[in-house]
């Protein structure tokens, strides 16, 4: 019950943030909604599929990582800017093509999360 609600509330929330947002969630928001998943998949037993589900967000922390450890190793940085949506943006894509490329990645690795997933 508590899941369904969440996902209704998301739902909501994703309706009222389409181009142009007219509201924001904040960190309180997301943090609240990054431990619930989290939550679930340890319940679950799964705690490995929580880098699949959130594989987007996996991305976007080791390109900062990956960026920092090059620059201060190397002197050069791989990305034009992390993390890695604002990479793409200074490669000339515009902020909604990137919200909607990351939206279908975060689909994908959802659903194949879902078909891997095996409650016991």
């Amino acid at each position: 019950m508590v899941l369904a609600s969440l996902v209704g509330a998301c739902l909501g929330f994703l309706w009222f943030n389409a181009y142009p947002a007219e509201i924001f969630m904040g960190d309180t928001g997301s943090l609240f909604l990054g431990g619930a998943i989290g939550l679930v998949a340890v319940c679950v037993k799964q705690e490995l599929l929580l880098v699949v589900v959130g594989g987007v967000f996996v991305a976007e922390a080791l390109s900062v990582l990956a960026q920092v450890y090059s620059f201060r190793i190397h002197g050069r940085r791989i990305f034009k800017m992390a993390p890695l949506h604002h990479h793409f943006e200074m490669l000339g894509w515009a902020e909604t093509k990137v919200t909607i490329r990351f939206w279908i990645v975060a689909i994908v690795l959802a659903l194949f999360a879902l078909a891997s997933l095996k409650l016991r």
